[in-house]
């Protein structure tokens, strides 16, 4: 049997398009004379679809591309994954379904077993988990259908749930498994994803195909890497990362694989490379669905929009992405002729707009208010506030979208201004944090020059008053991003950071930057997700807690 996986990007209720590129999809497999296709996780409607689930009319046409799907399937099987209505009044309305659709019919429906409720996953809002487990056979293969989630209760040392689903499938003897899935990517995934297909695979013998997302929805971007493994729990096949592509495939070259020589087929992965790439997808995604083309960015001379500049004219052209300048009296010579510089390098249009005399008749309109204070953070939020004022009109006036260039680092401690350099429409490296935001630079310049050496060497700085640097006001970036690592994706507690090493002081001086910042967080546009736990959807905190603030 010769058995195709489509590695696809789908946009969320647009059912047109999902619908499209699965049939065009079907009918390049049906050509190249595959028996069956699988495509990902919820993929007639997109993922996550959120509480659209909610809408009986979304379930009717996320019903309506099913049955066009189970029309296309003759001479070729379709696994695909979509939302089925729950016909029992009890329990959740829905569950979240691989479809196995065959010589024009629905041969077989296995929903969902295991949901989802922790960091981006909420599915347990919307899904009622499976309780029945049947395989389906179709040219004398009998499968074992299973979706994302289903396959993780195996090969860890920390399992979530009770139940594994393979152990019920496993009795009815299937051939071969298949998993839908909808992964979304971090920078340390990919690896894991393969412990637990090896562990599956090892656990049951049979071979298995997985079959994940590409793209991006909003912050959650989708990194494919999907993988075929034999039934000895070698990769045969790991398909290319942030790339839309079919693959097809012998099952009995998968079977019987015992005593055969066969050599892992997986790709070398750096860092940064994969970080540079999933903000690549994650711009241009968000851009394309939203029907945008254009952005703009305050360019500062600093590392951080210099990185964003370099990556929004890599996703959407330089020609699209417009750099504005906005040197204050506190802004250095170099600063300006840096920006200048990588705007020129990269060939983005740019306007360079002074905001000294701005700022100077803020001063003068509060000065009866101001009287008797000193200089101090207020005219430092002033000048962020005029930078942002003037992005924002400028996005108004022309239809751009603003490109926040805040990194991690500075969005833990609240090392910004809310709707001044926090504000935008879409924060490229808010899970980025400032030690990788030089290695991202670094990355960049691996062939030749891209952003000036000078803003990658120069001490960090807001330029927000005479002589600042960042290091007046935070712990230096190693030290700080190491604590903030281990606090925020590792969850350590103030007694395990002071165990590690960390001076206590340092630990509580943080700590409670970190937690009573939360509500500038709240405010901020969504940040792309890089790491295994971003702030966003996936990272939930009260606002007024007391605790470590």
């Amino acid at each position: 049997m010769k058995i195709a996986i489509a590695q696809q990007n789908y946009h969320i209720g647009n059912f047109d398009h999902n619908c499209e590129q699965m049939l065009a999809a079907i009918e390049t497999a049906r050509q190249a004379q595959a028996d069956l296709i699988v495509f990902s996780e919820l993929s007639v409607c997109g993922y996550p679809p959120r509480d659209f689930l909610e809408f009986k009319d979304f379930i009717a046409r996320c019903q309506g591309v099913i049955d066009r799907l189970r029309q296309a399937a003759v001479g070729i099987a379709v696994v695909v994954g979509a939302p089925t209505v729950n016909p029992k009044p009890e329990g959740k309305d829905l569950y979240n379904s691989a479809y196995f659709l065959a010589d024009g019919e629905v041969l077989h429906v296995q929903h969902k077993t295991l949901l989802p409720t922790y960091d981006i996953f909420d599915e347990y809002r919307y899904f009622e988990p499976n309780t029945i487990f049947e395989t389906v056979e179709y040219k004398g293969v009998r499968f074992a259908l299973t979706v994302c989630e289903d396959i993780w209760n195996v090969g860890n040392e920390n399992p979530l749930y009770t139940i594994s689903p393979m152990d019920e499938l496993i009795k009815q003897q299937p051939d071969v498994m298949l998993n839908l899935s909808a992964s979304p990517f971090t920078y340390s995934h990919a690896d894991e994803r393969i412990a637990v297909l090896r562990a599956n695979v090892a656990r049951y013998g049979v071979p298995c195909f997985y079959v994940n997302y590409t793209g991006s929805s909003t912050e959650i971007i989708f990194d494919g890497g999907s993988l075929v493994m034999n039934d000895a729990g070698k990769v045969v096949d790991e398909l290319p990362y942030f790339e839309e592509t079919i693959a097809y495939y012998e099952l009995d070259d998968l079977r019987h694989s015992q005593g055969r020589v066969v050599e892992d087929k997986v790709q070398e992965k750096d860092k940064m490379d994969l970080i540079y790439r999933a903000l690549v997808v994650g711009i241009k995604d968000y851009f394309a669905k939203l029907g945008f083309k254009k952005a703009i960015l305050g360019l500062s001379g600093g590392i951080d929009s210099a990185i964003v500049a370099v990556l929004a004219a890599d996703a959407l052209g330089s020609e699209q992405v417009r750099l504005v300048l906005m040197p204050s009296q506190f802004s250095s010579d170099h600063s300006v002729s840096d920006a200048l510089a990588l705007a020129n390098k990269l060939g983005c249009p740019h306007d360079i707009i002074p905001i000294k005399d701005i700022f100077e008749s803020y001063t003068a309109t509060l000065a009866p208010q101001f009287a008797n204070t000193v200089f101090n953070i207020t005219e430092e939020n002033i000048q962020a506030r005029i930078r942002g004022n003037i992005l924002m009109a400028l996005s108004n006036k022309f239809g751009y979208i603003l490109l926040n260039t805040s990194n991690k680092s500075e969005a833990a401690v609240g090392y910004g201004t809310l709707y001044g350099d926090m504000c935008g429409g879409l924060s490229v490296i808010g899970d980025v944090y400032k030690t990788e935001v030089f290695a991202l630079a670094r990355y960049i310049n691996r062939h030749e020059e891209i952003i000036p050496n000078n803003i990658i060497i120069k001490p960090p700085s807001a330029e927000l008053r005479p002589n600042q640097k960042d290091s007046d006001s935070l712990p230096e970036y190693d030290e700080l991003d190491e604590l903030l690592f281990q606090y925020i994706e590792n969850r350590q507690g103030p007694k395990e950071l002071v165990a590690m090493g960390f001076p206590k002081a340092l630990v509580d001086r943080v700590l409670k930057l970190v937690n009573t910042n939360e509500y500038k967080r709240y405010q901020t546009p969504p940040m792309l997700r890089v790491s295994s736990k971003a702030f966003g959807m996936g990272r939930r905190m009260p606002i007024e807690g007391k605790y470590l603030s």
